[in-house]
């Protein structure tokens, strides 16, 4: 067994599974995690870490602490750093690495010796609404303080590749055999089955990165078809998203779910706006609805559109983006025979496992740099 990981991030592991999940997980039968959540608020209590094993090879930590500071805010520091000690002089962990979704957890550096630092940087999180003031300031520290850098796409690469000597490209990728589960159609959700067709849908967080005046056109322009939005709603109002009698939110749902909504779906949605939030996301469910073999329309997202723009529609407006799923309605036979075969060549080529390959090598290769490197 390798040396252990010690994660800080931002998302917690039971939250939208997604990058950190996917690449922890399977990193964690090579080295062992420690997932170190932003910490929660209890009023008067000793801070003591709340620990659970949702996979194997996987302790995730959620600090409890008096402070009512949010995230990994300076007032919680102290606290996460003596828990954090605690536990790795109990599991008697002297030598890992420290990985980083977030720079506001930046400061608990100071309090470790690890073996490396790695920044797997998977979002613009600075765009974000809500973001922290200091989150700018801290990324550069950040880049100064890492020994590798990893991207979760190619927009992302682009911008931070000239901050750091060692920034590694690896955008989303997918786990084709879960997805490739949607294929059977007698796997539609329970919950939507009831709807009419054509349905129409997207799954992942709701928030400001969607486009809600083009959910809303698509909505009325096109009353027969049924909207499906599937995923949390978090830091904009639920009032503010658009109502129709054609429009079903069905909430957060287990990624074990996924295929099974998917299944009942005609056309899959990316409809994302186009602002600071969404300037450099690679969304990982592009992939996976490839893997499901649906026609797929999206907002023109950088990364959606460079590397999949021969088989994705892609509406540069709502009017476009409506005509787009009209025409994905509409495919014959070989158009939908073109556009399988320009999925399975794409899917061919990437995967969570072979990801993670790539990304432990380049540890490796840093750790016997460093080990080599004259103190």
């Amino acid at each position: 067994m390798h040396e252990s990981i010690v994660v800080f991030s931002h998302l917690r592991w039971d939250f939208v599974y997604q990058r950190p999940q996917h690449l922890l997980a399977r990193m964690a039968k090579l080295r062992p995690i420690i997932f170190i959540e932003e910490p929660i608020h209890q009023e008067n209590s000793a801070p003591f870490f709340e620990l659970s094993r949702p996979e194997p090879g996987v302790l995730v930590c959620k600090p409890v602490t008096p402070s009512s500071q949010g995230g990994f805010h300076d007032e919680q520091i102290p606290w996460i750093a003596e828990l954090l000690g605690e536990l790795l002089a109990k599991e008697q962990i002297s030598h890992y690495l420290a990985w980083f979704y977030t720079p506001m957890a930046l400061p608990l550096l100071r309090h470790l010796r690890p073996q490396l630092v790695v920044y797997d940087c998977m979002d613009e999180l600075s765009g974000f609404l809500k973001a922290p003031r200091q989150l700018t300031q801290r990324e550069a520290a950040l880049l100064k303080s890492a020994h590798l850098v990893f991207t979760g796409g190619r927009s992302l690469y682009e911008a931070k590749k000239g901050l750091h000597p060692a920034v590694h490209c690896f955008p989303s990728s997918v786990d084709a055999a879960h997805f490739a589960k949607a294929l059977d159609p007698a796997l539609d959700h329970p919950l939507q089955r009831p709807l009419p067709r054509p349905r129409l849908g997207f799954y992942g967080v709701l928030d400001e990165r969607l486009d809600l005046a083009l959910l809303h056109a698509l909505a009325k322009t096109h009353p027969g078809w049924q909207i499906v939005l599937v995923g949390p709603v978090v830091k904009i109002a639920p009032e503010t998203l658009p109502k129709a009698p054609n429009i079903h939110y069905f909430g957060k749902k287990e990624y074990t779910e996924l295929p099974a909504f998917l299944s009942g779906w005609d056309v899959c949605i990316l409809p994302f706006a186009l602002n600071e939030a969404t300037r450099y996301i690679s969304p990982t469910k592009t992939l996976e609805y490839m893997a499901a073999e649906k026609p797929v329309v999206s907002t023109p997202i950088t990364d959606v559109v460079r590397p999949y723009g021969e088989v994705v529609f892609i509406g540069r407006s709502i009017a476009e983006f409506i005509t787009g799923c009209e025409q994905a309605l509409r495919q014959d036979a070989e158009q939908k025979r073109r556009m399988v075969a320009g999925m399975r060549r794409i899917l061919s080529s990437t995967s969570w496992d072979s990801t993670v390959e790539a990304m432990d090598t380049l540890i490796r290769q840093a750790l016997r740099e460093r080990t080599a490197a004259p103190r």
